[in-house]
C-alpha cells in the first residue's frame, strides 16, 4: 500500500463510511454480532480502526490483528493500547497466520478482511489460510476491491496494486467454496467495484 492509499484509507471520510455503512451491512450479511466469547482474526489491520469495529460492533471477545507494514502495526498498537487485554497486534503475512500467532487449524470463530486480499499477489493462498484457521461454523467477513475497480485509470494512477490475476466479484465468490466456505450473503456496489459479503466454514466431511 503506497502513501497515497494510506492517506485515503486513514481519513475521517473513509472511517465514517466504514462505521455507518459498511459495518452495518456486513453485520447483516454475517447474521449479526458474534457469539459471546468469540475469538477473531483480522488480516491487514492498518491503523487498527477496523479492529475497534470488530470489538465494538461485532462483539468479538478478542482479536488477533496483523499487518505487513511495521508503521501500521505501531499505529494500531497505540490506538488499541486501552484494549491490550483483548487484542494482539503483530507484523505478519495473511498467507501465514501461524508465523504471527501460532494459529492452528480451527482456532478462530471469525475472520475479517477489510479490503486487503486484493493487495496480496497470491490471493488464493490468503483465502485458504483464512479457511484453515476458522473453526467449522466460523464466519469470514469480507469487504473487497475487485478487478473492475483496479482497472480504472484513477486506481492505476494513484494506487499500487498487483496487476496480475486480480479477481472479479464472481471469481472471489467462486473461490470460497473450494475452501469449504459457503457464502451466506453478498452484494456489490459502485458498478461492481466493491464486494461485501460473509461466508461460513463448513465441515470438510459434510457430504
Amino acid at each position: 500500500m503506497n502513501r497515497i492509499e494510506k492517506v485515503a484509507v486513514n481519513n475521517p471520510a473513509r472511517r465514517a463510511l466504514q462505521r455507518f455503512y459498511e459495518v452495518p451491512a456486513l453485520l447483516k450479511l454475517a447474521g449479526g454480532p458474534l457469539q459471546p466469547g468469540s475469538r477473531a482474526v483480522e488480516i491487514g489491520c492498518g491503523s487498527g480502526y477496523g479492529t475497534q469495529m470488530i470489538l465494538d460492533h461485532f462483539n468479538a471477545a478478542s482479536v488477533d490483528a496483523l499487518d505487513l507494514d511495521p508503521e501500521m502495526v505501531a499505529k494500531a498498537k497505540t490506538r488499541l493500547a486501552d484494549r491490550s487485554g483483548r487484542v494482539r497486534v503483530e507484523a505478519g503475512s495473511a498467507t501465514d497466520l501461524n508465523a504471527a500467532f501460532s494459529a492452528g487449524d480451527g482456532d478462530y470463530d471469525a475472520a475479517f478482511d477489510f479490503a486487503i486480499i486484493h493487495h496480496i499477489p497470491e490471493w488464493r493462498a490468503a483465502v485458504a489460510e483464512i479457511a484453515r484457521v476458522l473453526k467449522p461454523g466460523g464466519v469470514f467477513v469480507f469487504d473487497e476491491v475487485t478487478a473492475h475497480a483496479l482497472a480504472r485509470p484513477s486506481y492505476r494512477l494513484l494506487f499500487d496494486h498487483p496487476d496480475h490475476d486480480r479477481f472479479t466479484a464472481q471469481e472471489f465468490l467462486a473461490e470460497l467454496p473450494r475452501h469449504n466456505l459457503d457464502v451466506t450473503g453478498s452484494f456489490t456496489r459502485v458498478n461492481g467495484d466493491y464486494l461485501l459479503g460473509a461466508a461460513r466454514k463448513q465441515n470438510a466431511d459434510r457430504g
